[in-house]
């Protein structure tokens, strides 16, 4: 049984934005829908997601680009209010430290922290709970594995990764949805739990490719607004294929 639903960020924060769309009634929808589907796919980390808060935080929120949009962040961020353990069965102290530089962008730009998503332990080999939220009995991919869930089953708009080596993009495949990962401190790391400091890499995931350059613009130093995504790029040019020679002599 599939686990999801539309839920694109492109449409739904101009709405929050301009007040078309209710934020603390767009909260009560999304607890209702996180209530249902959660226990089957298991994307957050159990006790951080805190409904009366998160409606006071709404109540409290700034204005700015991403006003009210709710978002998750894999349990590797450190996150002033919330424990930080990795993945792992550690006590929090042993990570505690500053809040991330990207979750501090985020809540600058308006954004809600709804919760901390699973990670792989210590963003590794070692899989949580999550699940595919198209088809239960598949992998949603790692390490980013309730980030990825999370925002495919649409129990939020926006959620917070990290690759070392494919942890963004290959979630993001698996679960069916948008995954950034820029170049190499495009987005600062400062405030997550490394696996290698010379590698690691903040990105991203969202529904839609105009959510994805919504959130761009707010984490990513530098985000040139004028050049185009490359859903665009693709969509302005013919693609030109063709077969070596060699191969078909051999009969390939």
């Amino acid at each position: 049984m599939t686990l999801t639903r539309r839920w694109q960020l492109g449409e739904i924060a101009p709405l929050l934005r301009s007040g078309e769309i209710c934020a603390q009634q767009m909260l009560y929808d999304l607890f209702s829908w996180i209530d249902e589907i959660e226990p089957q796919v298991h994307a957050f980390v159990p006790g951080t997601l805190k409904k009366q808060s998160l409606l006071q935080d709404a109540e409290n929120a700034i204005s700015g680009s991403l006003f009210c949009v709710p978002v998750a962040v894999k349990d590797i961020f450190r996150v002033d209010g919330y424990a930080t353990r990795a993945g792992s069965n550690l006590p929090a102290e042993l990570f505690a430290a500053a809040e991330a530089a990207s979750v501090s962008r985020l809540r600058q730009a308006g954004a809600l922290i709804l919760a901390k998503s699973v990670t792989t332990e210590f963003a590794f080999a070692e899989p949580g709970p999550t699940v595919n939220p198209h088809n239960t009995r598949h992998t949603p991919g790692g390490s980013s594995s309730g980030s990825a869930a999370a925002c495919a089953a649409g129990m939020c708009l926006l959620a917070l990764g990290t690759q070392t080596v494919g942890s963004v993009i290959r979630p993001a495949a698996f679960c069916g949805i948008v995954g950034m990962k820029p170049s190499f401190d495009r987005i600062p790391t400062e405030g997550i739990v490394y696996f290698s400091r010379s590698c690691d890499h903040v990105g991203f995931f969202t529904q839609d490719v105009p959510g994805a350059r919504l959130a761009a613009r707010v984490l990513c130093s530098d985000w040139q607004e004028n050049l185009a995504m490359p859903n665009e790029v693709a969509s302005t040019r013919s693609d030109t294929r063709a077969v070596p020679r060699a191969s078909l002599k051999r009969g390939v």
